[in-house]
């Protein structure tokens, strides 16, 4: 198969190609970077020649409401027409759980357009939501960071590798449309002040986590269970401590 990653060149996104690759397929990064800009159009016309699947892995690079709200809805708009075009037969986008608990995130509102386009679009589609990755820890503490201290909800989540996410948008990738969303996550459904703080100590790192039952993620505050997959999610078994051992293993 001839497989367009939009978001190729990213995290994910590397990811999935070295994967594709490995498995015989023909995996393309599409990003500014390589001459694809999903925002003007330009070169979606030209890298969809062939295509037989378009997976959508790619962020906004603002995080402002308005700036990701125009980001996934006019990318995700440009990339169905040239699909429709080009004749691509399947369409696949990365998410997040909990996407439609959280009304009060503008970043997760956005999700919730771009996946209604992807619905309506006109190609057969699948969404996978996947829970936060050990790999944005870093980000997440330091996001809610004031001086020493690290104020973080208590509600739930359940994260996950990101090389799992990947071992999970293979199959969904090369096999037929779902017309669903699939959920997946991590092995272990833990309070996001509990999980960062003992991940903050395993690196030696001085700042103390407040568990703050007010503290907002992505612009929502977090009431239980909003971040955490159902009973039908496909689930993996690395655990943080043995996803920070593998990242010691490969420095």
């Amino acid at each position: 198969m001839k497989i367009i990653v939009i978001g190729g060149t990213g995290l994910i996104g590397s990811k999935l190609i070295a994967r594709l690759t490995e498995h015989g397929h023909e995996g393309v990064a599409a990003a500014p970077g390589t001459g694809v800009n999903t925002l003007t159009g330009e070169g979606l016309a030209e890298v969809m020649v062939g295509a037989d699947v378009v997976v959508d892995v790619s962020n906004s690079p603002s995080f402002a409401d308005a700036d990701v709200l125009d980001f996934f809805t006019r990318s995700t708009g440009n990339l169905l027409e040239a699909e429709k075009a080009a004749g691509v037969g399947h369409h696949v986008a990365l998410s997040i759980v909990g996407t439609d608990r959280l009304p009060a995130s503008g970043y997760l509102r956005a999700k919730v357009a771009q996946e209604q386009l992807v619905r309506d679009g006109g190609v057969p589609w699948s969404i996978v939501h996947a829970t936060q990755f050990y790999e944005f820890t870093a980000a997440i503490a330091q996001a809610a960071t004031v001086g020493d201290e690290v104020h973080l909800s208590t509600g739930y989540f359940q994260p996950m590798a990101a090389d799992d996410v990947v071992a999970a948008l293979g199959p969904v990738t090369v096999g037929e449309p779902l017309g669903r969303i699939q959920e997946i996550g991590g092995p272990a459904k833990v309070r996001m002040s509990d999980f960062v703080a003992a991940a903050l100590t395993a690196q030696g790192d001085p700042r103390t986590v407040v568990a703050d039952p007010g503290a907002t993620y992505f612009g929502a505050v977090l009431s239980g269970d909003e971040l955490v997959p159902g009973p039908d999610a496909r689930l993996f078994a690395t655990t943080y401590d043995e996803w920070r051992a593998a990242q010691s293993a490969t420095v």
